[in-house]
């Protein structure tokens, strides 16, 4: 068992600590609102810490889930930030969605100290943080993420490291990338099936079974035709992500006609005060234009 920290208790990192703790490592908690961390200690047991450099003193693994790129420095390199005390050998996994370029910036950072960084973003949104099912793409070196494996295997029903530092954070935009297409080609089919007047619920029955079928399909079908979307994973968040996807395209030359199209149906979501709503309302717009 590790000594542990964790940084970020979000709907994503609250649980995912959890599942540390639930596994014997010993976790110490940081998180900016410090009642959300009380909160975890009376259910989880631990401790809470009152800055990300006090979290990370004596961790042999530090873990985050914050915001976005600005977030993530603030709590490594910004003022007791926990590079501040991160000791020698010592791993920081990062599952955060952010940039592959401050994926690069914190891992050369954390070399300077004698330490190791991670950047692995997950997949399997609050239900698979939830349910210890989360799917986690990594970027760093072997021998450190042969360590980390172990113990990222707490709240994982899959990891795997696919390059050098920033290769898992691109590897979560392609993740993001194909949900938002997928999700809008969801959308138009079930809204098209509405429209010719056949029982959604029985096309999606034999359609899921054939070469359409997908994660989205049997998990967000039936609540798209009834039109529920006040759960999983909002749209301000992929909007975020989509983002990082788009600005990275344009460095590297990537052509992303759809995701750029999806990016901006997810803007009219927001404005009709849908930011806080599950991805798959990408449905609800069209029922709103047709």
């Amino acid at each position: 068992m590790a000594r542990t920290a964790f940084i970020g208790l979000g709907v994503m990192g609250f649980p995912m600590a959890g599942h540390l703790a639930a596994k014997g490592h010993e976790v110490t908690v940081y998180n900016r609102t410090p009642a959300k961390a009380e909160a975890w200690v009376a259910k989880h047991g631990g401790k809470s810490a009152p800055t990300p450099a006090a979290a990370a003193d004596g961790a042999e693994f530090v873990f985050a889930c914050v915001g976005n790129d600005d977030d993530l420095r603030m709590v490594t390199t910004g003022p007791d930030g926990a590079f501040s005390t991160l000791g020698r050998d010592a791993v920081f996994v990062d599952n955060t969605t952010a940039s592959a370029a401050v994926a690069q910036e914190l891992f050369a950072a954390a070399r300077e100290h004698g330490a190791h960084f991670i950047d692995a973003p997950v997949s399997g949104g609050q239900a698979g943080a939830e349910n210890g099912q989360l799917t986690v793409m990594c970027g760093g070196k072997e021998a450190a993420y042969a360590r980390a494996e172990p113990v990222i295997m707490a709240f994982a029903k899959a990891s795997r490291l696919l390059g050098p530092a920033g290769a898992g954070q691109l590897t979560k935009m392609v993740n993001q990338i194909c949900i938002a297409g997928l999700l809008q080609g969801l959308s138009e089919g079930m809204h098209f099936a509405q429209k010719a007047g056949l029982d959604g619920e029985a096309v999606l029955e034999v359609i899921s079974k054939g070469a359409a079928g997908s994660w989205q399909m049997e998990n967000r079908g039936k609540t798209m035709l009834a039109d529920q979307y006040d759960f999983g994973f909002a749209v301000d968040w992929m909007r975020k992500d989509l983002g990082i996807c788009l600005s990275t395209a344009n460095q590297n030359g990537a052509s992303l006609p759809v995701t750029a199209l999806v990016d901006q149906f997810y803007k009219d979501i927001q404005k009709l005060g849908g930011g806080r709503w599950d991805t798959s309302s990408l449905m609800r717009r069209l029922a709103r234009s047709g």
